[in-house]
């Protein structure tokens, strides 16, 4: 998106004020100059000789000499002191329905104001966003958005939550987590967007600050994760597993490929282990697969394929199954699983009817688990 139209597409939409507007037009003058980034020093790392440093944010664990940035592009290390280089600064920000994200057991019918800097600690070959993702923050154009402006676009534009998301939001954790601590003085909940690639003290240390975390299980098996995703996939396991025993709600996303992790027995293995390991109750969305960045060369996943794989979920004993990417689809409606009624009915991002009363089932009063208000 060009500089203009970014910026006049913000400002349109009451995201961005007038004078924020003029803001971030001067600063776009100083556009791949190191003084448009930001300068504040990064969290979770230590301190070598001879002025290296060991990043400690993600189970990669850069090390780096001095002037050298880590796997994500946006961290430096300066002097020996590690900065993050894109604190309040956003390359896309937006309301969206809280269900694009997708959240369907979380503030349904409510927007989010949703919000991205460059960079990603992964790189997988599917990405939707990596225009965003896969840059340098020199790279991509972004406004000054610092905290306290986020909070204001919030209330301006009634969202209840600010979704960190697009890139990934481990990368630039210090303005996730200085935003989520501000908005939560402000009554506003926030809500994560994450492929999970994080350590696990990072991630207990952000946990008491958010309030919904969805998880993009991208396959599993770590021969997937290594071809496709360059991660780890027992990292991203146990950061599900960390999330689970908070009070911070989950749901996972899996992008159902054809021929890559659409065998019936990783799925049925996935949809074991979060039976046994998190429980029945989280939301399990499998969202189709369109041809994107790096793997152009496959179809979109058929639709036989993500229902069969919703039925391998019911039948391994998940409750809230979904498919994704399918608009107008009978699984993107919310059942009862103790009645089968229908609580929630959905088409795309809009909701017509609730039936829910007190988070219950209205029909026979089963408690549907999620955060309703």
């Amino acid at each position: 998106m060009k500089r203009r139209d970014f910026l006049k597409t913000a400002g349109a939409a009451g995201l961005i004020s007038r004078k924020e507007i003029t803001g971030a037009l001067m600063d776009f003058g100083c556009f791949n100059s190191d003084a448009n980034l930001s300068k504040v020093e990064a969290r979770f790392y230590d301190k070598l000789p001879d002025h290296e440093i060991e990043c400690r944010l993600c189970p990669r664990f850069c090390r780096l000499g001095d002037k050298e940035r880590g796997y994500c592009g946006v961290r430096e290390n300066i002097g020996g002191t590690y900065y993050t280089l894109v604190h309040g600064k956003a390359c896309t920000v937006q309301a969206d329905p809280i269900e694009k994200k997708p959240f369907f057991h979380f503030l349904p019918e409510t927007l989010a104001l949703s919000l991205a800097t460059a960079g990603c600690n992964v790189n997988c070959k599917f990405c939707q966003n990596w225009e965003i993702s896969q840059v340098r923050p020199e790279q991509i154009r972004h406004i000054d958005f610092p905290p306290p402006a986020v909070i204001r676009s919030a209330k301006r534009n009634n969202c209840p939550s600010i979704a960190y998301t697009y890139s990934e939001p481990v990368v630039f954790y210090e303005y996730m987590y200085d935003t989520a601590l501000e908005a939560r003085r402000d009554h506003l909940r926030n809500v994560v967007v994450t492929s999970a690639h994080i350590n696990t003290k990072p991630l207990q240390e952000l946990l008491p600050v958010v309030d919904a975390i969805k998880v993009d299980l991208k396959g599993f098996n770590q021969d997937f994760y290594t071809r496709y995703v360059r991660g780890n996939l027992r990292c991203v396991l146990d950061s599900i597993k960390t999330i689970a025993a908070s009070p911070v709600w989950l749901e996972i996303v899996y992008l159902l490929i054809p021929t890559l992790n659409d065998d019936d027995a990783s799925i049925r293995g996935m949809c074991r282990w979060i039976r046994d390991e998190i429980g029945s109750d989280v939301p399990l969305h499998f969202s189709r697969f369109y041809p994107m960045y790096l793997l152009r060369n496959l179809p979109p996943t058929p639709l036989a394929s993500l229902e069969r794989a919703h039925q391998i979920a019911l039948d391994s004993g998940l409750h809230y199954v979904y498919i994704g990417n399918v608009p107008s689809h009978e699984f993107e409606n919310t059942y009862c699983p103790h009645c089968g009624e229908k609580v929630i009915s959905r088409k795309g991002y809009r909701i017509s009817e609730i039936n829910l009363k007190h988070g219950n089932c209205r029909f026979c009063r089963q408690p549907i688990p999620g955060v309703w208000k």
